[in-house]
């Protein structure tokens, strides 16, 4: 069964054991988003859908919450995004996703924080290899769970890089019958990546996720390759990818807007 298109760009083939991801790709702002497929517009008179956003590693709060400006901007009045960062600090230099040193003492807010960490003796995290431990796996997702209960509802989750992860996580669980992870309508990750070690991979990819899902990765990323993010999309049945010309960021510009607002339509009551 054919997954819905939502642009007449450039397919290219996906793998899974979904339904085969379609894949369509804009590559610069100046490209024109031309819709095959449409639903009834009728989210502009119907409550915001509500989404919560975890954040990438080593991001702080208030750095999120500038990080998804331009999409909640691309997204007002449709959608409300409830931004979330990790409950652990992380100290400098840790990991590939860090911007440097950490200059010092910081208020809460800007202390950059992550999910888990894949070593033991540091506060280091990598997404391409396999970790000996998952170090506050738990209590990230405790945060996530208390989160769900005391901010909800929500209809969907988004997760950027180890944010995505974490993201794919909790709707496993969730699908798997963890009664704190009730199933979101929708799930949006961005750079995502399939989660390793102690066991993620298996309740991870043992799907396929039912979760309606778009996928958002660049071309370009060099923190998370695009080919990890199409091995995460496989695991979705009818997962819907976009790919865009940029690297390791949240893009917001208009071809990208009217594809999250087209997926988001499918949500709205």
């Amino acid at each position: 069964m054919a997954t819905p298109t939502l642009s007449e760009a450039r397919p290219q083939g996906g793998a899974g054991i979904g339904s085969r991801p379609l894949m369509f790709n804009f590559r610069s702002e100046k490209d024109h988003f031309r819709p095959v497929w449409r639903l009834p517009r009728i989210m502009a008179a119907s409550p915001s859908v509500r989404v919560l956003c975890l954040a990438g590693f080593r991001q702080s709060e208030r750095g999120f919450r500038e990080k998804t400006g331009a999409l909640r901007k691309a997204l007002r009045g449709r959608a409300e995004l409830v931004c979330l960062s990790g409950p652990h600090p992380v100290a400098d230099a840790a990991g590939p996703e860090g911007a440097g040193p950490d200059p010092g003492p910081c208020p809460p807010e800007e202390q950059p924080r992550g999910w888990w960490f894949s070593k033991q003796e540091a506060d280091v995290f990598s997404a391409l290899e396999e970790p000996t431990v998952c170090r506050g796996l738990e209590e990230a997702l405790g945060t996530v769970a208390q989160a769900l209960s005391k901010l909800g509802p929500f209809d969907g989750i988004l997760g950027f890089s180890q944010g995505a992860a974490l993201a794919t996580l909790v709707c496993a669980l969730g699908q798997a019958g963890d009664p704190r992870f009730p199933l979101p309508r929708f799930i949006i990750l961005i750079s995502g990546f399939c989660p390793r070690g102690l066991g993620l991979k298996e309740a991870v990819l043992q799907g396929p996720l039912s979760v309606p899902s778009l996928h958002v990765f660049g071309d370009t990323d060099r923190v998370i390759p695009s080919q990890e993010s199409m091995q995460l999309c496989s695991r979705f049945a009818g997962a819907i990818a976009l790919t865009h010309s940029g690297g390791h960021f949240i893009p917001a510009a208009a071809p990208q807007r009217q594809a999250y607002l087209q997926f988001l339509d499918q949500f709205a009551e």
